[in-house]
């Protein structure tokens, strides 16, 4: 375990365990630092490492890229590479360690925060406008499996000045909620500020009007179950929320097929959604071949065969489930 600061807290984390909760490209693991290829781009080379422990004015957590293209991804630390890992936004991987290993309880040195009341607003609808000035370029996606038709039934478009596909996120009722602009030169991404957070929303939900449809994390990989046939939702990361369960409750589906990525992170996903969603839906099972990271990597490189076996080999989850309105 070790002291990172968080919030002004110190927090005792155990650096190494939530490493290893991802899949790491040519990893290396040593005493003190994790080498590998870099998360942040396409990358098959050991040019980014990890301290697994502190190291002079450096505390464990705290990253390096070698060749990173942008100077703001080159270094960070254990807060900024785990939202990365776990796709939230930096304050709800910070909420999520918080939750998960709580305070210090040895620090002499932890500050209490006066609470401050403030009203609660109910978060409203992005303006369409927003989606003003991005081109209907479908070319990045493209060459990642999902077809033209595809992407515009998602509304995915082009931001020519990030270099970046746009991805919008849309409640039930198909009112925009946020944006998700991911570059295509690697794996970097950020959301519309001020929008709704993620963990309140679920891709593809006001597209979902089938009883059967497949949970992922991603949005590419929702896409890419699309493009094998199926209808498809996606969550935007490795943790489920209890809004996202009602969200899934209060719509059509009455069976959710779970396809999560093939690491760590993905195995306790699973179990989440079966917690929260147990008796609501009926629930199965699908797994990418294990050679696979996520159904996007299988689609590219086996074709849409490789997602219709996942699912025609799903497995049912428990017995007889029904659907509480």
């Amino acid at each position: 375990m070790a002291t990172i600061h968080i919030r002004n807290q110190p927090v005792e984390i155990d650096v190494e365990a939530e490493l290893r909760e991802f899949n790491w490209t040519r990893p290396r693991w040593t005493s003190d630092k994790l080498l590998a290829a870099s998360p942040f781009r396409y990358d098959q080379t050991p040019s980014f490492f990890v301290r697994l422990e502190p190291y002079g004015d450096y505390p464990a957590g705290t990253w390096s890229d070698s060749g990173a293209y942008d100077s703001e991804w080159a270094s960070g630390g254990l807060v900024k590479l785990l939202s990365f890992l776990r796709n939230e936004t930096y304050g709800e991987t910070e909420e999520y360690l918080l939750n998960a290993y709580g305070y210090s309880q040895d620090s002499t040195d932890i500050k209490l925060i006066s609470p401050r009341l403030k009203v609660q607003r109910a978060r409203q609808p992005l303006a369409e406008a927003e989606l003003n000035g991005f081109t209907a370029d479908y070319i990045y996606l493209e060459s990642r499996g999902i077809s033209a038709e595809v992407q515009a039934e998602a509304g995915v478009l082009y931001d020519a000045k990030s270099r970046a596909a746009v991805i919008p996120w849309r409640d039930a009722n198909g009112r925009l909620r946020s944006v998700k602009f991911r570059t295509v030169y690697g794996k970097l991404f950020w959301y519309h500020r001020g929008a709704t957070p993620i963990r309140e929303l679920v891709f593809g939900i006001e597209l979902a009007k089938h009883k059967t449809a497949i949970l992922c994390e991603a949005e590419i990989d929702a896409m890419s179950w699309r493009q094998a046939g199926y209808a498809a939702i996606a969550i935007g990361g490795a943790s489920f929320s209890e809004v996202q369960a009602d969200i899934i409750k209060r719509s059509t589906i009455e069976e959710l097929v779970i396809a999560t990525d093939n690491d760590n992170a993905g195995v306790k996903l699973r179990k989440q959604v079966e917690e929260l969603l147990t008796g609501y839906v009926r629930i199965r099972q699908a797994y990418i071949d294990a050679e696979f990271k996520d159904a996007n990597e299988a689609l590219c490189k086996r074709g849409v065969g490789a997602l219709q076996s996942a699912f025609e080999k799903s497995e049912s989850v428990g017995g007889l489930k029904v659907k509480i309105r």
